[in-house]
């Protein structure tokens, strides 16, 4: 069978209304640069008609080599052993990433309190692979290493370096501060990202790097939002506004500020923002220079697009909403493995769930709920699980009263995801 062979097999086994995986991603399984979650691992068995448990010993012996540890020799069946000396097998990317990271380490570790200029270059080289990388693995994945490698920034700054290395250093700290807050702000702590944040701008303030204050506004709009605050993110988007340049972070700021505003009811403003989202994304004049989860892509910016049409209301509005999910989805399944972000993905599917709710096409929504709700919890951040929360809550409105098959996705959605604390203007009105 051929990967997209596979591909496909997988995802008619599953059953989901949207395909979930490509013969790309299965190249990568493969290849062992991602590793099957435990329900991907369930359905590959079937795929490939083997024990599940066979799956799950090999995933075991990635993981361990991924973390560097030595497997046991495991002598081919039926060959004997000639001499006593082993013929070592080809090391697999994993085991190669992980040699270098060990490598990059150790570096560090010479460097001690007196940083080198390679030691600050290998330090920023690790932040941008965080980054990318942030985009579309799972963050329990890549905590730790943003983790330490933050606290390693920070010891480096405590001790001596050039003038121009302590600037550099300072921004790979507000990057990795950053990254730390999107953590936090996934699992729903907004207290700590908020922290994390702070100091993610003290570190751009002091070194009077726009890009990356601009970028930290953005941060904190996005925990205001979330934390039920959305007139502060609004303000907060506009006070990073003033910092950006020509670069994608303009698009984010303005796609922030036009969603809080359209959910604090200000509907003229939020449209105001929408088009200077626009007209910040043709005014890019160059290639997204910041990697990973600190661009902002056109597939993004649709998706915020949706979601702002949709609280403004109205009959246009849900029609604009229904044309940026689609959209934004058809360019999330065109897009690399990499680029792909999960949260936003299912983001945009959930607005269109609304918006077809909303639109009278209930079984277009309920062909696309269902998909989500198939995704698998690893996959349902804090923002995710809110949209579920207000989606579960319009389901019980009254002109659904009395439908099973709305009460049964009703009661799907709800034990999927808890009742979560909500923005208070992100409250919904019943649904007409």
């Amino acid at each position: 069978m051929t990967q997209a062979q596979i591909a496909a097999e997988f995802n008619a086994v599953e059953g989901s209304a949207v395909p979930r995986l490509t013969g790309k991603e299965i190249g990568r399984y493969e290849r062992e640069q991602r590793l099957p979650n435990s329900r991907t691992r369930g359905i590959l068995a079937q795929v490939f008609g083997v024990d599940r448990a066979e799956l799950d010993r090999a995933h075991a012996a990635s993981r361990r080599r991924q973390r560097g540890e030595r497997l046991p020799a495991v002598p081919a069946q039926g060959s004997a052993v000639v001499t006593g000396r082993e013929t070592p097998s080809s090391p697999s990317p994993p085991a190669l990433a992980a040699d270098a990271v060990d490598s990059a380490k150790f570096a560090r570790f010479l460097a001690s309190r007196n940083a080198t200029a390679t030691t600050v270059e290998q330090l920023d080289a690790d932040a941008v692979r965080l980054a990318r990388n942030f985009v579309s693995r799972p963050w329990e994945e890549l905590y730790g290493e943003i983790r330490d490698l933050r606290n390693e920034t920070f010891d480096l700054l405590r001790g001596r370096q050039h003038p121009r290395q302590t600037s550099d250093l300072l921004v790979t700290a507000s990057k990795l501060c950053g990254l730390s807050a999107h953590v936090c702000l996934d699992m729903g702590d907004y207290e700590s990202a908020a922290t994390h944040a702070r100091t993610a701008w003290s570190c751009a303030e002091a070194v009077g790097h726009n890009e990356m204050r601009a970028w930290v506004r953005s941060v904190e709009s996005l925990i205001a939002f979330w934390d039920g605050k959305p007139q502060r993110a609004a303000e907060l988007a506009q006070q990073g506004r003033d910092h950006a340049s020509c670069g994608s972070v303009g698009v984010r700021l303005a796609s922030l500020e036009a969603r809080a505003l359209a959910v604090a009811g200000n509907a003229h403003e939020a449209s105001v923002a929408l088009a200077a989202a626009e007209r910040a994304r043709d005014a890019m004049r160059a290639r997204e220079e910041m990697p990973g989860i600190f661009g902002f892509p056109a597939a993004k910016q649709l998706t915020y697009a949706g979601t702002t049409h949709l609280a403004i209301g109205g009959a246009r509005n849900v029609r604009r909403a229904i044309e940026c999910a689609e959209s934004a989805v058809d360019l999330y399944r065109e897009a690399a493995a990499d680029d792909r972000s999960t949260f936003d993905l299912l983001a945009a599917h959930l607005d269109l769930v609304r918006g077809r709710m909303l639109a009278g096409d209930l079984d277009g929504a309920e062909a696309v709920l269902v998909a989500v709700l198939d995704s698998g919890p690893e996959q349902l951040s804090a923002s995710i699980l809110n949209r579920l929360d207000v989606l579960a809550r319009e389901l019980g409105a009254a002109q659904y009263r009395g439908s099973p098959r709305i009460a049964q996705l009703r009661e799907r959605i709800m034990s999927t995801a808890p009742p979560a604390v909500l923005p208070a203007a992100d409250r919904p009105e019943p649904l007409t």
